[in-house]
């Protein structure tokens, strides 16, 4: 009769996800890319640990830097006036970045957006795929080519597939404009366009009721 096979104890057990608090305590001190070495510090995630619905942006920018939260500046107001129009309460949403330094260039005393490269991107990818895991949403919002290209591929084009819904394992994602974009817009434009935007944040809302 053939021995019963032991239980080995020292094989290693799954380990838990990190939380957001884990995740973002060891992010403070990435140095994944050169970023890090010009901005005043990491910009991390703020949010619901199990919020049902993510908004991903491109990057901090000079006012997010400086607090140390993301979407506090002029793009994050815009936002805000936006989720409350499509009936979408902001404190229930965890939002962050495809990256998470704020990349510049001095112009006098101003700090001018650059457009993260594809290097830096994927050196911050482990920080966002451990928020999506850590939140686990149900929804997922780009906003902006840089995140849209992080999440759907470097295919993905916003001005042709915004609004479209893309379902992987269970999570469903889409894009839509990045608010930075339209408060770089003329006056007689821009009221439109954020109408629009709302539209887009109103059809979020609708997938969440579905889900």
């Amino acid at each position: 009769m053939d021995e019963p096979a032991l239980f080995d104890a020292t094989a290693r057990r799954p380990q838990p996800a990190p939380s957001l608090e884990e995740l973002a305590a060891t992010a403070a001190g990435c140095t994944n890319c050169d970023l890090y070495r010009h901005a005043t510090q990491t910009v991390f995630g703020k949010g619901p640990q199990h919020a049902r619905l993510v908004i991903v942006g491109e990057q901090p920018g000079d006012a997010e830097d400086l607090a140390g939260e993301p979407f506090v500046g002029p793009s994050g107001r815009l936002l805000d006036r936006a989720l409350v129009d499509a009936g979408i309460d902001r404190g229930t949403v965890y939002v962050t970045n495809a990256v998470k330094h704020f990349k510049f260039t001095p112009r006098g005393k101003r700090r001018i957006h650059q457009t993260p490269k594809s290097e830096e991107i994927k050196a911050c990818r482990p920080w966002l795929d451990g928020e999506l895991v850590a939140v686990g949403p149900e929804v997922v919002v780009a906003l902006g080519a840089t995140a849209a290209k992080a999440l759907l591929g470097p295919s993905f084009r916003v001005s042709v597939q915004r609004g479209e819904v893309f379902d992987r394992d269970g999570v469903r994602y889409t894009a839509t404009l990045h608010p930075s974009a339209l408060l770089r817009l003329r006056d007689d434009e821009r009221d439109a366009a954020v109408a629009d935007f709302t539209d887009d944040l109103r059809a979020v809302a609708a997938l969440l009721g579905d889900a």
